[in-house]
């Protein structure tokens, strides 16, 4: 199979791209001879009340190049606008500084039509996420070749949020995030840990060299799999493409960096109960996920379909609720902001090595890979979502545990 053709089957959701139930383009000429349509007037009305304007001059404001936008965002929401975003009916020069204001503002969720929240219940519900589906995620996103993640994440191959407390750069910030996990859990050499999730093996071959530990990871990507066995040669780290669900023997440590929110919610108490029945009595499990500040059943439409299937971010309530009973809350770090500066610096790869994947991917992917780093920049720099660590042990940490930021 040739790189383009793979590249096409990794990206399917745009197979199936916007299925054809819009207006007729007479439709909107109509509308347009007619005047101001009501929805354009709501839209700009939204906007103004967030300092964005519709073909203004400011970097966050947006420019409109096709009328049919304001009907589609009303009918359709977030999908209508990440969708029309990608069929080149509106632009944005800074799109994180248009996301930061209008999730700041909170007018996102007066555009959002009923249909579409019940929908987010509904695919919540019938795909929480079983067993089944966990490698769905790993076939669309994690799978779109690691020559892409390389560019885009640079040498240190780090797909979650840096710690950019006493660093400048992308490579310093996750090195530095994996010496704080590693002080966390209180790495000793010749012990044994499970990395849930793995990714491309970085943590695994820090931990391993830095702290003379043994690992076993598991992830749900077949090109993750394969890159961690390469990047980890020689070191006492073993690659298993498994599931979670899957998970056997016994670990003085566990780690989760950037998992918890493919797991879904219906899952959390189950997940919770194979963590605790692997780590052992006096071990600690170290959660990095990336959090909510309220529960939800749902996921962001336009995120499920071209990003993250199935995925879901957790509430502290929903991760409290699922360790109750099983664990101690140690310890929680938030660190979100960090994760405005991450994305950033992705999206400057992204942009420079672009040319050397335009032919294989092409345009419409262009935009939207454009569109989901920064409006993920915008909502880390609007608060409205977080980044937590937190750390259980099972029986209470002797004397208390002392935090390490």
């Amino acid at each position: 199979m040739s790189r383009s053709q793979a590249m096409t089957q990794a990206v399917n959701p745009l197979k199936t791209y916007y299925a054809p139930r819009r207006r007729s383009n007479d439709f909107f000429l109509e509308k347009e001879r007619q005047g101001v349509s009501w929805e354009e007037k709501k839209i700009k009305d939204l906007l103004d009340l967030s300092g964005v304007s519709v073909n203004g001059s400011k970097p966050s404001d947006i420019q409109v190049y096709d009328k049919r936008f304001y009907h589609r965002v009303v009918s359709e929401g977030s999908l209508g606008l990440g969708e029309s975003y990608m069929d080149g009916w509106w632009d944005c020069p800074s799109l994180d500084g248009f996301f930061s204001k209008i999730l700041s503002s909170g007018i996102s969720r007066q555009v959002q039509p009923m249909w579409l929240e019940l929908g987010k219940v509904l695919l919540a519900y019938l795909t929480n996420y079983p067993k089944s589906r966990a490698y769905d995620v790993g076939k669309v996103h994690y799978d779109l070749g690691n020559e892409f993640y390389q560019a885009m994440l640079g040498d240190s191959m780090v797909y979650s949020c840096g710690y950019w407390k006493e660093v400048d750069s992308l490579d310093a910030a996750q090195e530095a995030k994996f010496e704080l996990v590693c002080r966390k859990l209180n790495l000793q050499k010749g012990q044994t840990i499970l990395d849930i999730g793995l990714g491309w093996g970085s943590f695994a071959k820090f931990a391993a060299q830095h702290y003379g530990v043994r690992v076993e990871g598991i992830t749900i990507s077949h090109e993750q799999a394969e890159f961690s066995q390469k990047m980890c040669a020689g070191l006492p780290v073993t690659v298993k493409y498994q599931d979670y669900h899957d998970i056997d023997g016994t670990f003085d440590h566990i780690v989760s960096i950037g998992m918890f929110e493919h797991v879904g919610y219906k899952n959390y108490c189950d997940y919770m109960k194979i963590v605790h029945r692997c780590l052992a009595d006096k071990g600690l499990f170290l959660l990095h996920t990336i959090g909510s500040l309220k529960s939800t059943v749902g996921t962001d439409p336009w995120m499920h379909k071209y990003i993250f299937p199935n995925s879901m971010i957790p509430s502290m309530e929903r991760i409290a609720r699922a360790s109750a009973g099983l664990f101690v809350m140690e310890d929680v770090h938030n660190f979100g902001a960090d994760y405005d500066k991450t994305l950033m610096a992705w999206y400057r790869n992204f942009q420079d090595n672009w040319p050397k994947f335009s032919k294989d991917y092409g345009d419409q992917f262009f935009r939207m890979w454009r569109y989901y780093l920064l409006m993920c920049a915008g909502l880390f720099r609007s608060r409205r979502n977080q980044v937590w660590q937190v750390v259980f042990s099972k029986q209470g940490v002797p004397g208390g545990y002392r935090s390490i930021r």
